[in-house]
C-alpha cells in the first residue's frame, strides 16, 4: 500500500481533479451538450497528460530533490528513477491516445501540451520567465482540449485560454521560492496577474449576460487566492509561499466554475464546485507541489 501511495503522489491527485475541472469549463465556454455525450476521452486524456507531465517533473528534478526534497518518493527510494520515467511517459502516451479517440483537434492540442510539459520539466523550470510562461501554457492547452469538444467554437473563444496562462504563469512564478523563501517582487507581479484575470473573467460574464451570477464565484476565488499572498506579502518565508501556491492551484477550481456560470450553466458550474472538497481531501494525503 505504502508503494501505490508513493506512485500516486508522483501524480498529484488533488492537481489531477483541477485539471478535469479544465476541461469541463472548457467544455461549458463552447456550450457542448453535456447531455450529448459527456466526452470521457477529453477527462482521461487530461489525466494522462497532468499526470504524466508533473511525474517527469519529479523525475528530471530527481538530484535537486535529493538536496531539497529528500522525502519525496525518488530521492527517497520508494520509486526508482526509471519506474518513475516510464510512468510519466506512459501517462502522456495515455493522454495523446485519449483525445485522438475524440477528434484529430483534440489529439492536435494533446500533443502540443505533451511537448510543453517536457519542455517546462527539462529546460524551461528554472528560468524565471520561460519557466511561468511555458507552464502556463500547458494549462491554457488545457483549457482549449476542453473546448475542442466544439472545435468551430475555438474561433471566437479561443484567446480565453490567456487567462489560464497568466493565472498559472503567477502560481508559478510563487513557487520558484517555494523552498527557500520569495521575493515579494514576484509577489506583487502575481498579484497583478490575479487582478487581470479576475477581471478579465468579469468582463466576459458581463458580456454573456451573467455578470451578476459570475461575480460571486469571482469574488470568492479572489478571497481564496488573496489570503494567502497576502500573508506571503507581509512575511515572504517559505512555508507562507508555499501556502499561497497550494491555495492557487486548489482553487482552480472556483474559477473553473466561473467560467461555467460566466457561460449560464450552472449545472455544470455545480458539477464543477463539487470537485473542490475531492482536491481539498486529497491534498490531505498527498502533497499538491
Amino acid at each position: 500500500m505504502s508503494t501505490l501511495k508513493s506512485y500516486l503522489q508522483l501524480t498529484r491527485p488533488a492537481n489531477i481533479v483541477t485539471a478535469i475541472a479544465d476541461i469541463f469549463a472548457g467544455m461549458a465556454i463552447v456550450r457542448y451538450p453535456f447531455e450529448a455525450n459527456p466526452a470521457y476521452w477529453l477527462v482521461l486524456s487530461t489525466v494522462g497528460l497532468y499526470g504524466g507531465g508533473v511525474v517527469l517533473n519529479d523525475v528530471f528534478d530527481a538530484k535537486l530533490d535529493a538536496v531539497e526534497r529528500p522525502e519525496r518518493p525518488i530521492p527517497s527510494g520508494k520509486v526508482p528513477l526509471q519506474s518513475a520515467a516510464f510512468m510519466g511517459i506512459s501517462l502522456l502516451v495515455l493522454g495523446i491516445i485519449s483525445a485522438g479517440l475524440f477528434s484529430l483537434l483534440s489529439v492536435e492540442i494533446a500533443i502540443a501540451v505533451a511537448l510543453l510539459a517536457v519542455l517546462y520539466n527539462r529546460f524551461a523550470k528554472h528560468s524565471a520567465l520561460f519557466g511561468p510562461l511555458t507552464m502556463g501554457l500547458c494549462r491554457g492547452g488545457n483549457l482549449l482540449l476542453g473546448m475542442s469538444a466544439i472545435n468551430t467554437s475555438l474561433p471566437e473563444w479561443g484567446w480565453l485560454a490567456l487567462v489560464p496562462i497568466a493565472y498559472i504563469g503567477a502560481i508559478t512564478l510563487i513557487s520558484q521560492d517555494e523552498v527557500h523563501g520569495g521575493k515579494r517582487r514576484s509577489l506583487y507581479i502575481a498579484a497583478s496577474l490575479y487582478t487581470s484575470v479576475h477581471a478579465i473573467q468579469f468582463l466576459v460574464a458581463v458580456n454573456q449576460k451573467n455578470g451578476s451570477m459570475a461575480l460571486l464565484l469571482i469574488a470568492l476565488h479572489a478571497l481564496l487566492v488573496g489570503l494567502p499572498l497576502w500573508k506571503a506579502l507581509q512575511n515572504p518565508i517559505a512555508p507562507n509561499i508555499g501556502k499561497a501556491v497550494k491555495a492557487g492551484v486548489l482553487s482552480l477550481i472556483v474559477m473553473d466554475a466561473a467560467w461555467c456560470i460566466a457561460f449560464g450553466n450552472w449545472p455544470v458550474a455545480l458539477g464543477v464546485l463539487l470537485l473542490l472538497p475531492l482536491s481539498i481531501l486529497l491534498a490531505r494525503a498527498f502533497a499538491v507541489t
